[in-house]
C-alpha cells in the first residue's frame, strides 16, 4: 500500500466579481474556493451520500474485475468507456469522497484523486488504508492543474462537481492539456434547466420560472437571499449553459464520443426531464 498526499495550495483562487451591490456586504470579491471547501468539509461530517466511502465488499469485487462507478446520480458509466484499466494513469478530478478513486485503483489503475475538500480526500485515504490500495491524494482546484505536466493521464474521471466553480471552461482546457493523445475525459454535469426555477417554490413541487441562464448563487440571488443562503453553510452553485458544458469541451479540443442522460429521484424535475447528463470526450 502507498498513499501519497499533497495538500499544497495553488496560487490561483476562484473569486468571481460580485454584482447587485453585494460588495458592501462581502467586500469586492467572494472566495468561492474557500467557501466551498469548508462547505464540503461540513457535508462529510453530515454524511452527504456523495461523501460516503465504498464498502470493503465493493473493493474486493473490483479487484476481481466486477466494478462500476457513477458520474451522475444513478446510472453507472458504460464499461466500454473505460478502456484498459490495468496500469492506466487516471485522474479523478474533483472526485473525493472514497468512491470512484478507490474502485478504479482496486481495478488495477494508478489513481490520483484531486479535490478541494480535505475531508473528502480523507475518505479516499480511509479506503486506501483499510483495503491496501495505492492512491495519490491532491488538495486543489478542478480548474487549476498546473502541478501536472502536459500529457500525464490516460483517463480523467470527473463526476458531477463543476457546478461548484464559476467558470467551467478552464476545467475542460486543463483536462485536455493533462490528457495523453488518445485519452478520454468522462464527465458528469447538471442539466441547466435545474436552475430556471425558484428554489424555494421547487421544494414544494411548484415550478415558478425565475432565473435566466447561466445561473449563479452569487449573482442571481438578491443580497438578502444570498446572505441567508451563506448562513446555511451550503456550497455555492453555478448553473452552466450547455454551450459551456458541451461546447466548452469541443472548444478545448475534445471529440465527444459518448453521451447519456440521468435522473435524480430526489429532484422535483425528475419525472419531467433528465436532470443530469454525462459525456465521454476523447483527445485525438
Amino acid at each position: 500500500m502507498a498513499i501519497s498526499i499533497n495538500w499544497a495550495q495553488s496560487a490561483q483562487s476562484g473569486f468571481p466579481p460580485l454584482e447587485n451591490g453585494l460588495e458592501s456586504i462581502y467586500g469586492a470579491q467572494m472566495d468561492v474556493v474557500v467557501h466551498n471547501r469548508e462547505a464540503w468539509d461540513r457535508e462529510v461530517e453530515a454524511g452527504n451520500p456523495w461523501t460516503r466511502p465504498v464498502s470493503p465488499e465493493v473493493i474486493a469485487a473490483a479487484r476481481l474485475g466486477d466494478f462500476q462507478i457513477l458520474l451522475t446520480p444513478t446510472k453507472p458509466v458504460p464499461r466500454e468507456w473505460f478502456g484498459t484499466l490495468e496500469g492506466a494513469n487516471i485522474l479523478c478530478l474533483a472526485s473525493g469522497g472514497g468512491q470512484q478513486g478507490p474502485v478504479l485503483a482496486a481495478a488495477g489503475a494508478q489513481v490520483t484523486v484531486l479535490d478541494n475538500s480535505p475531508a473528502q480526500l480523507a475518505q479516499d485515504r480511509l479506503v486506501a488504508e483499510r483495503d491496501g490500495l495505492n492512491i495519490r491524494l491532491e488538495l486543489g482546484q478542478m480548474d487549476e492543474l498546473s502541478r501536472f505536466s502536459d500529457s500525464t493521464f490516460d483517463l480523467i474521471v470527473h463526476p458531477v462537481s463543476n457546478l461548484f466553480v464559476p467558470d467551467v471552461r478552464p476545467v475542460w482546457r486543463e483536462a485536455f492539456r493533462t490528457l495523453r493523445a488518445g485519452g478520454s475525459l468522462l464527465a458528469g454535469f447538471a442539466n441547466p434547466v435545474n436552475y430556471l426555477f425558484d428554489a424555494n417554490e421547487l421544494k414544494r413541487s411548484a415550478f415558478v420560472v425565475r432565473h435566466s441562464l447561466p445561473y449563479s448563487d452569487v449573482n442571481s440571488l438578491s443580497p438578502s437571499e444570498l446572505a441567508a443562503f451563506l448562513e446555511t453553510g451550503e456550497p455555492l452553485e453555478f448553473g452552466h449553459s450547455l454551450d459551456d458544458q458541451i461546447g466548452g469541451q469541443i472548444e478545448a479540443g475534445f471529440v465527444i464520443t459518448g453521451f447519456y442522460e440521468d435522473r435524480w429521484p430526489e429532484h422535483a424535475l425528475d419525472k419531467y426531464a433528465p436532470t443530469f447528463m454525462a459525456t465521454r470526450a476523447m483527445k485525438s
